[in-house]
């Protein structure tokens, strides 16, 4: 299912609901996934400033894919950009 993430609180949502939908604890979860209770809460709330790294190590944990949606001159950008073997 595709989810339109415009905000944090949108994701915060989305990783509330993976979590509850497995039935998992925010405490057992945070520690199977390596962060803090606190961290997991904020990112669940919507916290504006949380580090990438970690937003991304939760999302994983929880089977939580992201893809971003581009235009396709973007899309054409990055192609050529990885055929020179540039990195994005």
């Amino acid at each position: 299912m595709k989810i339109p993430i415009d905000r944090a609180a949108a994701i915060g949502k989305v990783v509330r609901a993976s979590r509850k939908a497995q039935k998992i604890r925010q405490d057992d979860a945070a520690g199977s996934i390596g962060v803090s209770e606190n961290f997991l809460g904020k990112v669940e709330r919507g916290g504006e400033s949380v580090q990438w790294g970690k937003l991304f190590q939760v999302l994983e944990g929880l089977g939580v894919r992201v893809m971003v949606d581009v235009p396709e001159s973007v899309a054409a950008y990055l192609d050529t950009q990885a055929a020179r073997g540039d990195k994005p």
